[in-house]
């Protein structure tokens, strides 16, 4: 059988949820047996979001081969078995990238390079090679970014047409629009859902299954209504409301309305009926849980909801399996006062940064943590911060600090890596993707694995500085992790604390909600043992 392409495109406006809808198409037809491939293609002219500020993009999420790419693939991590890597996100500024230094060595023979058809010719290649990425891949999504009619994501949907047209019988275009509800009127109207299918026509792709964000259901007269004007059959035309508990539940509604038969039909796949039950079975537990914790997170960006996305999910996730009702206070790292507003937390989680905003702010959470014997969990740059903090008032390095924030500090307790001094360039340089650690036996970090070797993503410049590593140890702290074959510390415990730990990885990254990162896990139990202390003591 020859792969299948399922590609996904958006109308009306932007942040529809196409990730998340293209993740659960994708988690519904593994569940059918299926191998799947996912590819987003963005349209940005940055070479990749690793340089974009997370208040305009949200969170940069990393694969395993270091690339860093659009906060979806963290969607398509949580919900589906995809292989993630290079091959699985593009962008408008990869391709003309690609394309110039083509031209620049001479690769097309003097020819004139155009849009049409050497650049749609490379977002091909980009498609193709995404099926490439391991044996067996059956299904292969392509999510377009953007929306239908921006002029940036033309030479995408051109190429898309064009790829179309030399594989008819393996492809499929589902278009996800918005049908909204008129307060004032008191209608849900249709016609933004025409005019959006009409633009993507005119562009000669017609949708196979229109997917309609809206708060309510539609009637079956609105169905036929966009039926009639968008030529497709009244059966493709499906509503995806916005779900009332979990983003989870999305799999779960479009399986209601046999969205993945309708696919398997359309491209001939096996009709094998799909296992949900596991992913019932979580739901079911999220709808029952009881005891209550409270985390506290202090960022730079918590006031955008995306900028920390994998870390909301990994903490939800771990507080899932542990049957607790998370409730998440969220603290702008540059707008604390004073160490009270952390009294309601029961733990706190310093996520990943840049720069020197808020570092006052999160110094005092790890002080707050680690002088009340409060949970702390520190992520890349909150390890950073825990060992800052420790240096200031333990080992009374007063002006200790990071050369990120001050280059002149006596004490460079966290510093750049000797290679990374000569790097001028901002984009890709940093120490990317998954490195192998070893882990001591006696140490939080090894309950938490049960193993002593593990390999989590990393994404950061600086590094604790070891010159000062025994005199953290002479105090209590326990380096309990480090690089293989290296000497660059990965985690670091306080080893008097009940649960205080940072680690110079992300393992946000690796949560799943069937199988929480046992970080997390460990963490929120931490929580669960104080919160049920607190409470039995009132």
């Amino acid at each position: 059988m020859s792969v299948k392409y399922i590609f996904v495109t958006g109308g009306v406006v932007s942040s529809l949820g196409k990730g998340l809808s293209s993740a659960s198409i994708g988690q519904l037809l593994e569940n059918r047996s299926l191998k799947i491939a996912m590819l987003k293609l963005d349209p940005y002219l940055n070479v990749d979001p690793g340089t974009m500020n997370p208040f305009q993009h949200g969170e940069v999420y990393v694969t395993d081969d270091g690339a860093e790419t659009d906060l979806d693939l963290g969607h398509y991590y949580r919900y589906t078995n995809s292989p993630l890597s290079k091959a699985s996100n593009a962008t408008s500024g990869q391709i003309y990238e690609c394309v110039i230094k083509k031209e620049r060595r001479g690769d097309y023979l003097g020819k004139t390079v155009q849009v049409i058809p050497h650049v749609t010719d490379e977002i091909k290649t980009r498609i193709l090679a995404c099926a490439k990425q391991e044996e067996g891949i059956q299904v292969v999504l392509v999510e377009i970014g953007g929306t239908v009619g921006d002029i940036e994501s033309l030479p995408f949907l051109e190429a898309i047409r064009q790829f179309r047209y030399e594989r008819p019988e393996d492809c499929i275009n589902i278009h996800l629009t918005y049908v909204p509800f008129l307060k004032a009127a008191g209608e849900v109207k249709t016609k933004p859902t025409q005019h959006s299918v009409q633009a993507l026509r005119e562009i000669g792709i017609s949708p196979d299954l229109i997917l309609c964000r809206c708060e309510e259901p539609l009637s079956d007269e609105l169905k036929a209504k966009i039926s009639l004007f968008c030529n497709v059959p009244n059966e493709g035309v499906i509503d995806e409301q916005d779900v009332k508990m979990s983003i989870y539940e999305v799999p779960l509604d479009l399986h209601r309305q046999q969205l993945d038969d309708k696919i398997c039909s359309k491209l001939g796949l096996p009709s094998k009926k799909a296992d949900l039950s596991a992913w019932r079975a979580m739901l079911a537990k999220a709808c029952s849980r009881t005891q209550k914790i409270t985390v506290g997170i202090v960022g730079k960006y918590v006031d955008h909801q995306d900028a920390y996305k994998s870390v909301f999910e990994a903490i939800d996730h771990a507080a899932l399996s542990l049957d607790c009702k998370l409730e998440l206070l969220k603290f702008e790292s540059d707008r604390i006062v004073g160490e009270d507003v952390f009294l309601p937390c029961d733990g706190i989680v310093v996520p990943g940064g840049f720069g020197e905003r808020g570092w006052d702010g999160k110094i005092l959470a790890a002080r707050y943590c680690r002088e009340r014997g409060v949970p702390y969990f520190g992520l890349c740059l909150g390890m950073q911060v825990m060992i800052v903090e420790f240096a200031r008032h333990v080992l009374g390095l007063s002006h200790a600090h990071s050369t990120e924030v001050d280059l002149n500090t006596p004490d460079p307790v966290i510093s750049l890596l000797s290679q990374q001094r000569m790097i001028q360039n901002l984009g890709g340089t940093m120490r990317l993707g998954a490195y192998p650690c070893d882990i001591s036996q006696d140490s939080l970090a090894f309950e938490a694995y049960g193993k002593t070797l593990i390999s989590e993503r990393h994404r950061h410049r600086y590094e604790f500085n070891n010159a000062y590593k025994q005199a953290f140890i002479d105090k209590g702290v326990r380096f309990s992790g480090k690089l293989s074959h290296g000497d660059l510390c990965e985690i670091a415990e306080i080893s008097s604390h009940p649960w205080m730990l940072g680690v110079q990885f992300h393992p946000e990254f690796k949560s799943k909600p069937l199988l929480p990162h046992p970080l997390f896990f460990s963490f929120l139990k931490a929580l669960k043992f104080k919160a049920s202390e607190l409470e039995y003591s009132h």
